[in-house]
């Protein structure tokens, strides 16, 4: 018999059988537990019904699918619109209609279907250094990366992590294929070295003058902010919201599925919506330096300051539908080699 995990335990157990009770929900999360524990031991302390996590940094979607209708799996917390779309084509979550999902959750960070829901936003934003380039204007665009003021001065991640080919995705959906063939080339021509690291190696790069300019999303500067060993870079750029002028920011998303088999489904539709709701909403925004993505909710104080910015209004259901067209040219063009 596996042992039943209690959220003083999320790393390392795995939910027991005997967790489908009455009383309890049970939750497989790519989201860190240092995130979710607050928002989970609110949920109980409201309802009385208890939370039971299994965390992975990978796999989850292959374990629903290997555990079949067996699953004790209710709800899946997850990143980027690419994992929550990957779970709806394999069919392994189930729609949720629900009112209060509904009118929490703009339409365009919710499945057409009602198979996921947003719960954060986060931008994919341009990091400048203050020292070599400043604040870029709010007429830059992502375009711009391919001006040769920017040659041997563009540093990034692997263009095929999940952050990464979903702007390249949005790009096509606005651009066509071929002009974000050309974009990619371009910026691949740029960069300064071959991609990678993470998001915060980019900036640790500027920092150290290996570039100049790096993609990264907004919730991370929060995090070096609060880091005092990466403060200094966190102090070297500035965040920059590029298309101000045009499309907006492209905006990624953390969000939440019902799994297909729920055993809990009572229990996994009301933390589905506690979750989209003021209290929750509110500790995501202190927590992770995300955007909540309840109208009305404020972001945080620190991650206010960085400065309003106008997001792609584009459905991420349509961002979605082209990720394998990205990494199709980004596998042309090369772009990580």
């Amino acid at each position: 018999m596996k042992k039943l995990l209690t959220l003083s335990a999320l790393a390392c157990a795995t939910i027991a059988p005997a967790a489908m009770a009455a009383d309890e929900v049970n939750v497989y999360s790519y989201r860190q537990p240092f995130l979710v524990e607050p928002m989970f031991n609110e949920f109980t302390k409201e309802t009385g019904i208890k939370v039971n996590v299994k965390f992975a940094k990978k796999g989850l979607a292959e374990k629903l699918a290997q555990e079949g209708e067996y699953s004790p799996a209710d709800v899946v917390l997850t990143v980027d619109i690419s994992r929550l779309s990957d779970l709806t084509e394999k069919g392994l979550v189930q729609p949720v209609n629900s009112d209060i999902l509904e009118k929490n959750i703009p339409a365009q960070y919710q499945d057409t279907d009602n198979e996921w829901f947003a719960l954060t936003t986060r931008t994919r934003s341009v990091y400048s250094s203050r020292e070599r380039v400043g604040k870029l204007g709010q007429d830059f665009t992502y375009a711009d990366l391919v001006k040769p003021e920017f040659k041997g001065k563009i540093c990034t991640r692997s263009g095929k992590h999940p952050y990464n080919v979903s702007l390249v995705s949005a790009m096509i959906a606005e651009n066509g294929e071929a002009a974000t063939k050309e974009w990619l080339e371009g910026v691949k021509a740029n960069l300064a070295r071959k991609p990678q690291g993470n998001d915060r190696a980019q900036v640790k790069a500027i920092k150290e003058g290996l570039c100049d300019v790096a993609l990264g999303n907004s919730y991370y500067l929060g995090k070096m902010v609060n880091d005092p060993e990466q403060l200094a870079w966190a102090e070297s750029v500035y965040i920059n919201f590029p298309n101000q002028e045009t499309t907006g920011t492209h905006v990624n998303i953390s969000g939440m599925a019902m799994a297909k088999y729920a055993p809990n489904q009572e229990n996994a539709q009301k933390l589905m919506e506690f979750l989209a709701g003021d209290v929750a909403q509110n500790m995501y925004a202190e927590v992770n330096y995300e955007y909540p993505v309840k109208p009305g909710v404020k972001p945080s104080e620190l991650v206010a300051s960085w400065g309003e910015f106008k997001a792609d209004p584009i459905s991420l259901d349509k961002i979605a539908d082209h990720h394998e067209a990205a990494i199709k040219l980004l596998d042309e063009v090369k772009f990580d080699l």
